[in-house]
């Protein structure tokens, strides 16, 4: 495995900064490669790749699962000597955070990648493409800090029609808030437009259903084969050829952070990040007659006027509705977890404060026979 200096996979002056009062403990700079829900693999030039444990401060410290660090991550290491476990002690601020909610009923945040420069979205002209997807990731990653991109995989399948289509409607979906790039993995075609994304000090987070092509992607640019496995030719799905999110790190310096295939895709994001994304919505909602109109049966309501028209897309409304829903039952979700928790404080405090005092109680009539 290569082992590239710091400055070439994304460490700069302000890491440097906030890593001074751990160095000066002797610590040392690592970044997490690997994280299997169980223990973390790290990286550190001097050492190179190296098994690592969490310290029981850093994890009472945080105050939810994604403050733990994740994949991307930078830290300081306690490496340790032989036969023992090098520990990390910290965890240095992020620049950016690409994270999703929990699958299921959760209401916390599960980063999917850290300090990453670039989120691309690799999909394929199949069963696999889907606008309202797409629309999704777009949102959670504009509030990432991360740019994105789309990258549709196995175009050499499309006629010069099919790939125009594909064209105007992805363009009416990003709003050019995001680079198209139609590439091949298996015959070679596009992969140089790609090239811009890549280098020392950038970051990529690869992100995409199983099956369309991600892993044959990456080996492709990597130059390496172990991401590779058969596709079902029934379902279209590839068997599971990424376990855990992994850092790759590339031969002309960056990496790429690769992903297992995402089936779900749950809003971790919030109403300013909606209206930003959805602006052609809230512009006509804006110049509605009435301020609370509900798009519905009411007068004068100009997003109605704009659906039977064909000026907006009823399919993107209806994905902008099932969104805004979604954002709603979240925030009502996280304020209902928020009040279980403090009224779990309050009960803790309580018998913790009445223990103190039947202690005290016991202590004076020790003391004083009573």
């Amino acid at each position: 495995m290569p082992k590239p200096a710091l400055s070439e996979i994304g460490w700069n002056a302000t890491f440097e900064e906030a890593c001074k009062p751990h160095a000066a403990k002797g610590y040392e700079p690592g970044l997490i490669v690997q994280d299997n829900k169980i223990s973390y693999l790290a990286y550190t030039p001097s050492i190179g790749y190296l098994d690592v444990i969490l310290s029981g401060k850093v994890w009472h410290d945080a105050e939810t699962n994604a403050d733990l660090p994740a994949v991307g991550d930078w830290v300081a290491l306690d490496l340790a000597e032989e036969d023992e476990d090098s520990v990390i002690r910290a965890r240095l601020p992020r620049r950016t955070c690409f994270s999703r909610k929990v699958p299921g009923k959760g209401t916390e945040q599960q980063v999917i990648g850290a300090n990453v420069d670039t989120v691309m979205l690799i999909t394929a002209p199949d069963a696999d493409f889907n606008l309202r997807r797409i629309e999704r990731y777009l949102m959670i990653v504009s509030r990432s800090g991360a740019a994105p991109v789309i990258v549709l995989n196995k175009s050499e399948t499309l006629t010069e029609s099919e790939r125009a289509e594909i064209e105007t409607a992805l363009v009416e979906v990003t709003e050019s808030a995001a680079k198209v790039h139609f590439v091949s993995a298996l015959e070679g075609l596009g992969l140089e437009s790609l090239s811009v994304y890549f280098g020392p000090g950038k970051a990529v987070a690869c992100v995409g259903s199983s099956g369309v092509g991600k892993s044959t992607l990456i080996n492709t640019l990597t130059g390496g084969d172990e991401w590779t496995a058969e596709v079902n030719e029934l379902t279209g799905k590839g068997r599971h050829t990424t376990t855990w999110r992994t850092v790759v790190f590339l031969k002309n310096g960056g990496l790429l952070i690769d992903n297992p295939g995402i089936r779900e895709i749950q809003m971790w994001t919030d109403e300013q990040s909606l209206r930003d994304h959805f602006h052609d919505v809230e512009t006509l909602a804006e110049t509605c007659k009435f301020h609370d109109c509900k798009h519905g049966t009411d007068a004068g309501c100009r997003v109605r006027k704009a659906l039977e028209s064909g000026d907006l897309n009823t399919k993107r409304f209806e994905n902008y509705l099932c969104l805004e829903d979604e954002i709603a039952e979240l925030k009502r979700r996280q304020k209902k977890r928020q009040m279980h928790l403090e009224k779990v404080n309050k009960r803790e405090k309580r018998r913790i404060h009445r223990n103190f005092e039947d202690r005290c109680e016991f202590d004076d009539e020790e003391r004083y026979g009573r």
